[in-house]
């Protein structure tokens, strides 16, 4: 009888935050028998990766450092005064991080929309995106810290032309 009206009400909560803390503590110990912390330093990033014409990537977090992960993740540059080609990341969502100089990207159906990314900045490109990279000083390189949402990197160069109307005339409408 020494019980409070609320205990009937408490209890299963109790119990079911036990249970919820012991699958917890289960996954967890299991998990950390197969995993560790993975180091990669600058001398180690590998440009053995796929490539767009007018940068340069270097993977870190990638299978062919030993590291097993659902993410890819490396560094991005560009050159003062150049620009890639015009690619997408196929299914991939990408996430950059500026960590040095400013890059103007561009995107869209004829590459017409724009944005300024500087130091410090984030950018999100979503899968399937066409965009280009510029960078527009003469004296820096822009470099970026890139993770990508597969293990492997996804890199579809496409042609020069690609923002190029195969009819330049202006579309006429029918009223």
């Amino acid at each position: 009888m020494g019980s409070k009206p609320n205990d009937s009400r408490i209890h299963p909560i109790v119990k079911q935050v036990a249970v919820q803390r012991e699958v917890a503590m289960r996954t967890m110990s299991q998990s950390r028998s197969n995993s560790t912390i993975s180091v990669v330093s600058p001398s180690e990033l590998s440009s053995e990766t796929q490539q767009t014409p007018g940068s340069l990537r270097m993977s870190a977090i990638a299978a062919r450092h030993g590291i097993v992960s659902s993410l890819w993740a490396g560094i991005f540059v560009v050159e003062p005064s150049a620009q890639t080609g015009i690619h997408h990341h196929g299914e991939q969502d990408t996430v950059v991080y500026v960590l040095e100089g400013e890059a103007c990207v561009r995107w869209g159906d004829f590459g017409e929309h724009s944005a300024t990314v500087r130091v410090g900045d984030f950018l999100h490109v979503p899968s399937w995106l066409p965009h280009q990279e510029i960078n527009l000083s003469k004296e820096h390189s822009f470099r970026w810290v890139v993770v990508r949402s597969t293990p492997e990197p996804i890199v579809v160069n496409l042609p020069d032309n690609f923002w190029t109307p195969i009819d330049p005339r202006p579309i006429k409408r029918r009223r």
